[in-house]
């Protein structure tokens, strides 16, 4: 048996380009004993994929010229030597931009295609949802009553972040690109008002929505969309740092100018990593599966077909052209 694997060919300088890729025909390995043998249908697109490519790495160690992007995928087990898993058993894991894996099961999680479609377990109730759970209530900790603040509000994280911050009975605030997301973070997502940063109004529309200053800032993006917010933080601000998806194509760095906000404001800013919380994993699988079941939240999954075109999905991610959790359909 043949499979499709993607490798490291080169480092990108900027935005990766499909030069960057090798796209690979190679034999399927049998597993040996406690491992599976996996047949890949959905791979997980997402921002640390980039991350990944630079030598200095960042959520996961950095890959090697010839190596396997280490995405989050689901798909169904075809063969097992692990007293854990059967054939028919369908996994999320590291399974990597393949259409076959083999390996040990330390990080796969048995999921059932009964209970949800299985992209689901690569969006809202997979690795994004649990970014948006633990980033916003454990780091961001939002009252009832007071203005959370969502960058790609639009976006796999953002989405759920603002929902969860809806639930608790807060203001939420979206940021997106254009007027097509905004009205989407609202209409279909039940946001109470969303910017458009890209008509040049951030700071104007930020004061306008959030008069009393913003309380908790869900930051997926970093750069100047940042240094604004810093501008209208309230009293014990709360900043839950999850990505900074402008700068990772960025040559060059970019440098905060209004970081002193937080010493003004005695405002908190805190990075954090989803992996941070792998006790408490299913607790938050829960929660986010009871509000799906009741109508509190909503999820979109924007899935592009063929493990070929991954290369082009990944720079779709930069772009802007998804609303919803990206992947690729193998």
């Amino acid at each position: 048996m043949r499979k499709t694997v993607v490798r490291l060919r080169a480092r990108p300088s900027g935005l990766p380009q499909a030069s960057d890729w090798d796209i690979r025909q190679e034999e399927v390995a049998a597993p040996s004993d406690g491992e599976v043998l996996v047949a890949v249908r959905y791979v997980s697109v997402s921002p640390s994929l980039r991350n990944q490519m630079e030598a200095g790495g960042a959520y996961l160690p950095p890959l090697q010229l010839g190596d396997t992007p280490r995405a989050r995928a689901v798909g169904e087990v075809l063969e097992s030597r692990s007293p854990d898993y059967a054939p028919g058993d369908h996994v999320e894991g590291l399974l990597g931009v393949q259409s076959h894996f083999t390996g040990p099961t330390t990080t796969l999680m048995k999921v059932d295609p009964a209970v949800a479609p299985l992209p689901r377990y690569l969006g809202a109730l997979g690795m994004t949802g649990f970014t948006a759970y633990f980033g916003l209530l454990d780091i961001g900790q939002p009252k009832p009553g007071e203005t959370v603040v969502v960058s790609a509000a639009a976006g796999a994280v953002g989405s759920i972040a603002g929902q969860i911050a809806r639930v608790k009975g807060c203001r939420v605030i979206g940021i997106a690109g254009g007027p097509e997301k905004c009205a989407h973070v609202v209409r279909d997502l039940g946001f109470d008002d969303c910017i458009d940063y890209r008509d040049g109004r951030l700071s104007e529309r930020l004061a306008q929505a959030a008069p009393k200053g913003v309380d908790v800032f869900f930051d997926n993006v970093g750069g100047e969309v940042l240094d604004e917010v810093l501008l209208h933080l309230a009293f014990k601000a709360r900043i839950p740092l999850c990505g900074g998806i402008a700068h990772y194509n960025a040559v060059g760095q970019f440098g905060l100018k209004n970081h002193l906000k937080l010493l003004e404001t005695r405002g908190r800013m805190e990075g954090f990593s989803v992996y941070d919380y792998g006790p408490r994993h299913l607790e938050a699988r829960d929660a986010l599966a009871a509000w799906l079941a009741d109508g509190s939240i909503v999820t979109h999954e924007h899935v592009e077909d063929g493990l070929v075109r991954f290369p082009e999905v990944l720079r779709l991610l930069f772009g802007g052209g998804q609303v919803g959790k990206l992947m690729v359909r193998v």
